[in-house]
C-alpha cells in the first residue's frame, strides 16, 4: 500500500560548496527582525542571531582554534547554544555537543577522545567542566563562559566580552557538504560513548526531508522541545527544523519536568511540542495538565522510545491533538520513520519517511517477509560518516549505503513498521521470539501502572523467562497476580511475566531511556 506521506517536490541537494551556518543565514536574512529563540532570559531575533553567530566565528578563529579542529560544547538550552553550535560551523570548526546531565568523568574522556581545543561552558557547569579537566590528559586552549555565575577563573573569557572583542565574520569557510560538520555522542545503554561524525549537510536533509514536508513547520510555529538541543532529536526540533522556515524557538534550561514543560505551553504558547513517550506519560499523569482551552498546540511529535499506544490515544482524546510517533537516531540524526498529520496508527511508528530506504533483515541478512520479526535497516543521507576512532564498530554499523539500526521490526500489511525491541533486549522463550515492548506496552495499559520494563531472567534451569519490572502511579496498588492475568487477557499467554517487582523508579540513560542491563544485573535465578 502507498505510504501517503505529502508529495514534496525534487530537492536541490547542496552544491560543491555548502556551509550549514551560512545556509540558515541566508533563509532568514529578509526578516531580521523575528524572534529566533525565546530562552528564560529573554528573545533573540534572526538578525542578532546573525550577527552574533559571525562573530562567534572569528572569536574562535582568534582564540587559535583552525578549521576541522573540535571545540567540546557543554552547555544548557538558551540563546548562547545556538550560537554556539552555528558558529563553529560557519568558522568550519567541528562542534562536539554533549549531554549536559553526565559526570565529570565523562566529559574527561570526551575531551580526551575529541581532542577538543576550547570548550564552550555554561557558568552552571563550570565546576563540573574544572572536575572534568583536572582528570582529563588532554589541555584546551580557550574556555568560553556563557552567563558566568560571578568572576572567572583564570584562562576563561565571558561569551558576551569575547563577541564584543571581534568584528562579524565574512565570509563563512567553504566548507563542502560532505566536510565534517560536528559530532554527537551516542547514549547507548552500555559500554563508552561513541563519537559520531555528521557532516556540514546533514542537517539540511533532516529539515528538507521532514521538518518540512511531514510536519509542515512554516514561520508561523513557534516550536518547544522537551529533548534538548545536545540531543539528535532535540538539534532536529529546536534548531534544524525552525531555523530554515524562519519559526520560533522556545528553550528551557531545567529539565522538562510536567511543571516546567506546562508553564511554557501556556506562557509561550507553542504550536508544536516535541516530546518523548516518558515525557507524555508524566504529564498525562499530572494533576495540573491544562486544558485544551489553555494551549495553542497543533502538533506533538514522539520519538526515542516506540509511543504506546494508548498514550497518543489520551494525549489525543484530552487536546484534540495528534502525537506523531516516529524513529531516528543519533547515527541518522533525525527520524526516517514516522507517522503522518491526519493520518496517525497509534501503536506503530508509520511508515518511511520519503527520501530514506528501509529493509527487515534476519540473522543472516535477508529480507523478512511482512509479519515477521527483522533487524532495521536504513539507507538515507542525513547518515553519520563514522565513529570517531571506531573502526570496527563503524564497519559494523554503516555498511555501505545501508545503517545497521539494532532496532526490530515488523512491517504491517498497511505499510507501517511496528517495534519489537532492541536487537540485544529481544527475548526467546520456549523457542519463540517475545518483544519486551509489546508486554510492557500491555503492562502500561493498566490504570495503576505509570511505566514498566521486561527483561529476560533465567529460570532454576537457566533458561530464560520474561521478568517485569513496574512503576506505579502515584496512590495506586495492584498485585502481581491481577497483573499477570492481566497480560495472559490480552496477548498469547506465553507472553506474560513470569515474574513482577515492583520499583519507584525505572533506571534510565540522560536521555530517558530504560537501562535494561542494570535491571539485569539485579537478576538472581527465578524459581
Amino acid at each position: 500500500m502507498a505510504t501517503e506521506f505529502p508529495i514534496i517536490s525534487p530537492l536541490n541537494p547542496p552544491g560543491d560548496r555548502f556551509n550549514f551556518a551560512q545556509h540558515l543565514i541566508s533563509r532568514n536574512a529578509a526578516h531580521p527582525d523575528r524572534i529566533a529563540y525565546i530562552d528564560d532570559t529573554g528573545s533573540l531575533l534572526y538578525g542578532e542571531l546573525e550577527r552574533r553567530i559571525r562573530s562567534l566565528a572569528s572569536s574562535l578563529l582568534a582564540c587559535g582554534v583552525r578549521r576541522e579542529e573540535r571545540v567540546l560544547l557543554l552547555m544548557h538550552d538558551c540563546n548562547d547554544w545556538p550560537v554556539s553550535f552555528l558558529g563553529a560551523m560557519y568558522a568550519g570548526i567541528v562542534p562536539v555537543a554533549v549531554n549536559t546531565l553526565l559526570t565529570a568523568k565523562d566529559y574527561a574522556f570526551m575531551l580526551e577522545h575529541s581532542r577538543a581545543q576550547a570548550v564552550m561552558v555554561s557558568g552552571a557547569l563550570l565546576p563540573l567542566l574544572h572536575e572534568a579537566l583536572a582528570i582529563a590528559a588532554h589541555e584546551v586552549k580557550t574556555l568560553i563562559v556563557s552567563h558566568p555565575p560571578g568572576e572567572l577563573p583564570a584562562g576563561a573569557v565571558a561569551m558576551d566580552t569575547l563577541l564584543s572583542q571581534h568584528p562579524p565574520m565574512r565570509p563563512s569557510a567553504a566548507t563542502c557538504p560532505d566536510d565534517p560538520g560536528f559530532w554527537l555522542y551516542s547514549s547507548g545503554s552500555t559500554g563508552r560513548p561513541k563519537g559520531t561524525l555528521h557532516t556540514q549537510a546533514n542537517p539540511y536533509w533532516t529539515a528538507e526531508l521532514y521538518g518540512k514536508p511531514v510536519l509542515g513547520l512554516t514561520e508561523r510555529d513557534v516550536c518547544f522541545s522537551a529533548a534538548k538541543l545536545f540531543f539528535a532529536y532535540g538539534l532536529g526540533n529546536a534548531l534544524s527544523f525552525p531555523l530554515s522556515v524562519g519559526a520560533t524557538v522556545v528553550l528551557m534550561a531545567e529539565r522538562p519536568t510536567p511543571a516546567a514543560t506546562f508553564k511554557r505551553w501556556v506562557e509561550h504558547q507553542p504550536t508544536v511540542f516535541f516530546g518523548a513517550p516518558t515525557g507524555f506519560a508524566g504529564m498525562l499523569a499530572a494533576p495540573d495538565l491544562p486544558a485544551k482551552s489553555q494551549v495553542s498546540l497543533r502538533l506533538a511529535s514522539s520519538a526515542g522510545e516506540a509511543l504506546p499506544a494508548n498514550l497518543g490515544e489520551r494525549f489525543t482524546a484530552h487536546f484534540g491533538v495528534e502525537i506523531i510517533d516516529g524513529v531516528g537516531s543519533t547515527e541518522m540524526l533525525h527520524i526516517y520513520l514516522s507517522n503522518l498529520p491526519g493520518k496517525v496508527r497509534y501503536g506503530t511508528t508509520g511508515w518511511p519517511v520519503p527520501g530514506y530506504e528501509v529493509q527487515l533483515r534476519d540473522d543472516d541478512g535477508h529480507a523478512v517477509p511482512d509479519g515477521d520479526t527483522g533487524e532495521l535497516y536504513v539507507k538515507g543521507p542525513s547518515a553519520a560518516l563514522m565513529y570517531w576512532g571506531n573502526r570496527d564498530k563503524s564497519r559494523d554499523t554503516f555498511q555501505g549505503g545501508w545503517t545497521k539500526t539494532g532496532d526490530k521490526y515488523v512491517r504491517n500489511p498497511d505499510g507501517t513498521y511496528t517495534y519489537s525491541g532492541r536487537s540485544d533486549d529481544m527475548l526467546k522463550v520456549s523457542g519463540i521470539y517475545v518483544s519486551p515492548f509489546e508486554v510492557e506496552a500491555t503492562l502500561s495499559q493498566h490504570p495503576a501502572i505509570l511505566e514498566a520494563a521486561v527483561i529476560g531472567a533465567p529460570d532454576g534451569e537457566g533458561l530464560t523467562k520474561t521478568k517485569a519490572y513496574v512503576v506505579l502511579k502515584s496512590g495506586r496498588q495492584v498485585s502481581e497476580d491481577e497483573l499477570k492475568t492481566f497480560v495472559k487477557e490480552r496477548l498469547a499467554p506465553y507472553k506474560y511475566p513470569r515474574s513482577i517487582e515492583f520499583l519507584s523508579e525505572l533506571p534510565k540513560t540522560a536521555t530517558g531511556k530504560i537501562q535494561r542491563f542494570k535491571l539485569r544485573d539485579l537478576q538472581s535465578p527465578t524459581q
